[in-house]
């Protein structure tokens, strides 16, 4: 089980959490200072920034060799870049963005639900190719391309009743191995699996978020063990970062009090 490290202030509904060049990213929804930047050490806020022409932020993940953070857009259907110097542009992505990740070729990885598709950028915008996932994965919420080419794929909605794990082939035609099946709450069921990680032994870690919990699996997606239980989170997680460095988790997630209220908890593993 993660041993909790720190926790950042708690504040507006976060969004996405990432890591790069020794501070934290951390992504709110309010209306200017979106990102807010940490120092990794002593946890002391930075500085904000905000990204103009902003509508609905969903998600943000980091890319150490383009130095530079990735933010999707859900309603302005787009991929906002920033640079660790604070240049920013964007790109149209032309779906509904969920999630984002970056692979082994520094490319970024879009996942769409309503189409079922991950469609690859390159780290400026260019459209590199789209893959339609298979008939069977529907809402898919994030995806992560292993070392191998093979996509890890979290789906299942909030209306869906198939809530699991995929591992779907390079091509993204077929599934390879699966973990979860009907929503519940058992440890072979997820309730909204939102979000990835995966280490550098590809095991990986879940954001289970209706269920409130982290779950860790083989690389062949099998359970291993709770990787955060339900009470060492203050509310549904939403994403995730490791730093596979420092063996630290980043959770982000939301409480709902007398409205949302977003927080970020660090936790070794």
């Amino acid at each position: 089980m993660g041993q909790l490290v720190h926790t950042l202030p708690k504040c507006e509904e976060v969004r996405g959490v990432t890591l790069l060049a020794g501070e934290i990213y951390l992504l709110r929804r309010k209306e200017r200072d979106h990102v807010e930047e940490y120092d990794v050490t002593t946890y002391r806020l930075q500085r904000c920034l905000t990204v103009p022409y902003a509508r609905d932020f969903i998600d943000m993940i980091s890319c150490e060799h383009n130095r530079c953070v990735y933010i999707g857009d859900y309603f302005a259907e787009c991929v906002h870049r920033l640079d660790v110097q604070g240049a920013l542009t964007r790109w149209a992505v032309n779906d509904r963005p969920r999630s984002l990740s970056v692979n082994a070729a520094h490319n970024v990885l879009v996942t769409c639900p309503r189409v079922r598709k991950i469609i690859e950028f390159s780290s400026h915008g260019d459209l590199l190719r789209e893959l339609t996932l298979p008939d069977d994965v529907i809402w898919p919420q994030h995806a992560i391309q292993t070392r191998s080419g093979q996509f890890i794929v979290c789906h299942g909605g909030h209306g869906n009743p198939v809530h699991r794990m995929c591992m779907i082939s390079a091509d993204g035609s077929h599934i390879v191995h699966s973990h979860g099946g009907q929503r519940g709450s058992n440890t072979d069921q997820y309730n909204g699996p939102a979000h990835l990680a995966v280490d550098d032994n590809e095991f990986v870690f879940v954001a289970d978020h209706y269920n409130r919990r982290v779950t860790l699996l083989s690389p062949t997606l099998e359970y291993v063990r709770q990787g955060v239980s339900r009470d060492q989170l203050k509310g549904p997680p939403w994403s995730l970062y490791l730093d596979t460095r420092q063996q630290l988790l980043f959770v982000a997630g939301n409480e709902e009090e007398d409205e949302w209220r977003g927080y970020a908890a660090v936790f070794s593993v």
